[in-house]
């Protein structure tokens, strides 16, 4: 296992016309009454603590009263298109608290939804737009079993709330308590590790992902769920893109090599790579207008560029890498070996 150093200053990439239009034809840049820099308004912030107290990353951010009213009122119709098209009823719905991170290169805002018939409270995101995220957050919701719900408009993206435990709190509290099923959790660790390398998906340590466990008869199925998508494709170390390498993911590793064979590794990999071919195909039309964007666009440096095909040239035994000058093309290649093997 060997470290890996992510940018910690990637460079914002803005938003091209064939990027645009594609947004708009599948209907993910829509007017909202609010946008990133509204929620910059604040007066203060003061530190968030989590349910025991302990300082957390994440400031709450304080208003006016009458920017509070136009947030809210703007906000809770942000909710409702981003979960129903704007379908959902609104009267009984309020912004419980607004926080705001610094950390990384997103500085998002997390919005706290709150039902007030029934205490029912719900989150979702409002952050600066970066090309970047947006591929990352289409190829997620295209080739893996996760649909991502987000919009934009203009300047800004808004995300919904991903459920699950974060992958640093599920080793350290969840995975020490008896009745996991350590095998079904190894599988799932080698399936996303797959995930993430055939679409370049990168820093995926452990607090960028999620686990979701869903009940099922005496088991439970374990899904993990990326949760960051700013490193897409921006790297150019090929081991970057494997959730494998990093330390912080030990844990996981230590699962699979523990309960599986290289033979039983390499199936699930295949398996993961039929599927991932299956999703391609079935979104075909929709895959070749999110690449015809994506491979004229600029999304990284160009020493990280003639870093990774050379990287991937040799891993795929494919001399074509070697013809990219784009990143985007570097993940067209990637997305052709899972049709072509």
């Amino acid at each position: 296992m060997s470290e890996n150093h992510i940018s910690r200053k990637k460079p914002s990439y803005p938003i091209s016309n064939p990027l645009m239009a594609y947004l708009r034809k599948y209907s993910r840049e829509l007017k909202i009454p609010v946008r990133y820099l509204d929620l910059k308004h604040y007066f203060t912030t003061v530190p968030l603590e989590d349910k025991d107290g302990n300082s957390t990353l994440w400031e709450t951010a304080l208003y006016t009263e009458s920017e509070m009213k136009e947030l809210n009122e703007g906000l809770t119709e942000i909710y409702s298109i981003l979960k129903s098209d704007g379908a959902t009823h609104i009267d009984h719905l309020s912004v419980d608290r607004i926080d705001y991170c610094s950390f990384g290169n997103s500085q998002p805002f997390r919005v706290k939804m709150i039902n007030q018939l029934n205490d029912n409270y719900d989150y979702f995101y409002v952050k600066k737009v970066d090309a970047s995220r947006i591929y990352g957050l289409e190829l997620e919701h295209i080739l893996s079993p996760n649909k991502i719900n987000y919009l934009t408009y203009n300047d800004t993206i808004i995300e919904e709330h991903i459920v699950g435990i974060p992958g640093d709190q599920f080793v350290d509290i969840n995975l020490k308590q008896e009745g996991h099923n350590e095998v079904r959790l190894a599988k799932e660790f080698v399936k996303f590790n797959e995930r993430c390398f055939i679409r370049l998906l990168g820093d995926m340590r452990s607090y960028n992902f999620v686990v979701d466990m869903t009940p099922d008869f005496d088991q439970v199925q374990y899904r993990i769920r990326a949760i960051d998508f700013d490193q897409q494709s921006f790297e150019g170390r090929k081991n970057i893109y494997f959730p494998q390498y990093y330390k912080e993911n030990k844990s996981y590793v230590e699962l699979a090599m523990k309960h599986m064979s290289a033979e039983t590794v390499e199936q699930y990999k295949l398996e993961e790579r039929a599927l991932m071919a299956k999703r391609l195909r079935l979104a075909k039309y929709q895959v070749k207008k999110l690449m015809e964007a994506m491979v004229h666009d600029e999304l990284s440096l160009p020493k990280h560029i003639a870093l990774l095909k050379k990287d991937l040239a040799k891993h795929y035994a494919d001399p074509s890498f070697l013809k990219c000058i784009r990143m985007g093309e570097i993940v067209q290649n990637c997305l052709d070996q899972v049709h072509y093997h």
